[in-house]
């Protein structure tokens, strides 16, 4: 970038046409904004430190299960051998609507497992984790004592979607929404018994042996 910058300033010194001394200054400009914008390279020693804190390649996680009491949102990740590695290497941080989990260095492994858009609010300040045997338990302190139907206002926006094209007053359009998703969904095997059936029920109706089409 600094080698480009260089020539459009040369460039600049011999170009004497308005509109071509134009495109340099904006190239110039574009440049210079890029490289102050560059994130600096970090010292040799700064990096390395890191680099050793993290341990391996990073892992995440997306097999979980979660639980609720009156008070709390409880989610269980299961890392076998969590509990051997020091209590500061599983971190957690907490949003009034999100968390992020960090395990660092767990047999030569980082894992991490991200949750936005939580369904409800929670309280940071009483929300914390807790590791036991190959488990780490994160705690999600619910700001107001509530069932919640699922985790994320995502799964909740999914579940309604499902339900709005299932409960149609029309039972041959839910039909053919649930047949449609099945065969967006299925793999080669269901898109061949499903066109099957389609084809079977266009010739019956044309027989004139079934009065609805499907």
């Amino acid at each position: 970038l600094q080698k480009d910058l260089e020539e459009v300033k040369e460039l600049l010194t011999k170009a004497t046409r308005k509109r071509l001394r134009d495109v340099l200054m904006t190239e110039k400009h574009k440049l210079e904004l890029e490289i102050k914008n560059w994130p600096l390279p970090k010292p040799k020693d700064v990096a390395e430190e890191e680099k050793s804190s993290l341990g391996g390649y990073t892992v995440k996680i997306n097999n979980y299960a979660w639980d609720q009491s009156d008070k709390f949102i409880k989610i269980y990740v299961s890392l076998n051998g969590v509990q051997k590695i020091p209590a500061e290497n599983v971190q957690v941080n907490f949003t009034e609507r999100s968390f992020d989990l960090l395990v660092k260095n767990l047999n030569g492994k980082n894992y991490t497992m991200t949750f936005n858009n939580l369904l409800k609010p929670i309280c940071v300040e009483g929300s914390s984790r807790k590791v036991k045997t190959d488990t780490v338990l994160v705690m999600c302190k619910k700001k107001r004592e509530e069932k919640w139907d699922c985790l994320t206002q995502v799964e909740k926006e999914s579940k309604e979607k499902e339900k709005a094209a299932y409960d149609t007053s029309d039972p041959s359009e839910g039909l053919m929404n649930l047949l449609k998703k099945m065969y967006a969904e299925g793999d080669d095997e269901m898109k061949r018994t499903i066109n099957k059936a389609w084809v079977e029920s266009r010739e019956k109706q044309s027989k004139g042996d079934i009065p609805m089409d499907i």
